[in-house]
């Protein structure tokens, strides 16, 4: 970790659960959110047939 400039692994986590406590607060506290509509996929299609395989 350290050569890839992480000096102190414990702060780099304190850091990122500070960031998460803050983005889950926003969400808790704002009256909208905008998100994307799923879009509704086709049925899948029927399978074929065992070709005589079938009971």
């Amino acid at each position: 970790l350290f050569a890839q400039g992480v000096i102190d692994p414990a702060k780099v986590v304190r850091a990122a659960l500070q960031d998460a406590a803050s983005v889950a607060g926003l969400l808790v506290t704002t009256e909208a959110m905008v998100a994307e509509k799923p879009k509704k996929e086709a049925a899948a299609p029927a399978m074929p047939g065992g070709g005589g395989m079938d009971f």
